[in-house]
């Protein structure tokens, strides 16, 4: 740990990039040993942030002395997960068009932890094994990860970031298989796992930070006073509170005087003093004229003559023919608005396959930031692949 500081030590820890568990294990000889699980995300090296670079190899070297050291106390050890890095060419779709492939840091250090059980003598033999290259080493497209904004998933489009490292003991005497899951979807990642010829030995208790410890997973009911929590104040503070001063009981006084005096009081004339009989609202008003006044028209007024077969239909072929009218009328403002306002304009066609394109926007920092632009629908793929995207392009005009 002397190549660290104590902040940088912090500071590579700070993200929960690492999760690392010890279980025990019977080997198929009945001997029993540790098994260090180290399950990682690995920084991801953003081109516009050369910080990140640092910061990831950094913890890439504090990963190495961490398993090393494990290795050295006698246990085994397994780095898996997330390491951000495509080793070699055959692990990435466009290895061959990327300028100094084999000269990146990461690939880099991942040579100098990796041994090939194939290599010749004399060269270079880390620590640790890729457990699928053991079993898989001329696999081609076997990938990890895709962009999901392109769609490359889709034609295999990827690269292979996740991995199962294994010790070369623990590789070459138990494990039995390495394999990769590309058709588990929900993320851009898939499941890689491996299978190991060992058996767990249970402990003789749970871990202290086991979730059977936990009250909320203990199974019995829980009381809503155990989500409360006492809340302590200052003796002097609480009585404060409760008793106010004399200036504020003074000052209370006045102020209940003050609401008393503006208070209307209400009338001793007239009616009774006390809340008023529900009747008294319906009782007639003067001003109502009388239903005496009023012409009361006869029955003979009240009853509607019958309406002979004639006036019937005739009523009925100007209800349709109204009915007509306004059916034409809002046809025709439909039309009107419809030249008016053509709506968007339809997609252009990509070069390549000549069918609709896609809008995207441009998120990338510069003058461009924010401009729409045109491009081919289909899934990102090798180019050599006619079903794959084309390299068509066009700005989108201002509206």
């Amino acid at each position: 740990m002397d190549d660290f500081t104590q902040e940088e030590l912090r500071a590579l820890d700070s993200e929960g990039r690492a999760l690392l568990t010890q279980h025990k294990i019977c080997t198929w000889e009945g001997k029993e040993k540790t098994l260090t699980l180290i399950n990682v995300y690995c920084p991801h090296a953003d081109p516009g942030k050369p910080e990140r670079l640092t910061f990831k190899m950094r913890f890439y070297r504090l990963l190495q002395i961490r398993a090393e050291a494990l290795l050295a106390a006698g246990s085994h050890v397994i780095i898996l997960g997330d390491l951000n890095t495509a080793h070699r060419p055959i692990d990435h779709w466009d290895a061959v068009n990327l300028e100094c492939f084999e000269e990146d840091p990461g690939r880099k250090w991942m040579d100098g932890l990796l041994s090939n059980l194939g290599c010749e003598s004399g060269s270079h033999m880390g620590p640790f094994i890729d457990s699928y290259r053991c079993f898989q080493p001329k696999q081609k497209g076997a990938f990890t990860c895709w962009s999901t904004v392109s769609g490359a998933r889709h034609l295999n489009y990827g690269s292979r970031l996740d991995y199962v490292l294994g010790d070369r003991t623990l590789v070459i005497d138990t494990f039995q298989a390495s394999f990769l899951l590309p058709e588990v979807m929900g993320s851009d990642h898939c499941p890689v796992g491996a299978v190991l010829s060992v058996s767990s030995v249970p402990a003789k208790q749970c871990p202290p930070l086991c979730t059977c410890f936990l009250p909320e997973f203990a199974g019995t009911q829980l009381k809503i006073l155990r989500f409360l929590v006492h809340l302590k104040q200052d003796p002097v503070f609480k009585q404060s509170a409760l008793q106010p001063s004399n200036q504020t009981q003074v000052h209370m006084r006045q102020n209940k005087a003050r609401v008393r005096s503006t208070r209307s009081r209400p009338s001793k004339t007239g009616s009774s003093r006390g809340q008023k009989n529900l009747m008294s609202y319906f009782q007639p008003s003067s001003s109502r004229p009388q239903t005496s006044n009023l012409d009361i028209p006869s029955l003979g007024t009240l009853v509607t003559p019958k309406t002979s077969e004639e006036d019937v239909v005739a009523n009925v072929v100007e209800g349709q023919a109204k009915a007509s009218e306004a059916k034409d009328e809002k046809e025709i403002r439909t039309s009107f608005w419809k030249s008016l306002l053509g709506g968007p304009s339809p997609m252009p066609l990509c070069g390549g396959h000549r069918e609709p394109c896609v809008m995207r926007t441009v998120k990338k920092p510069g003058p461009n930031l924010g401009r729409h632009f045109y491009m081919c629908a289909r899934p990102q793929g090798p180019p050599t692949d006619p079903s794959s995207r084309c390299n068509f392009f066009l700005w989108s005009r201002p509206s």
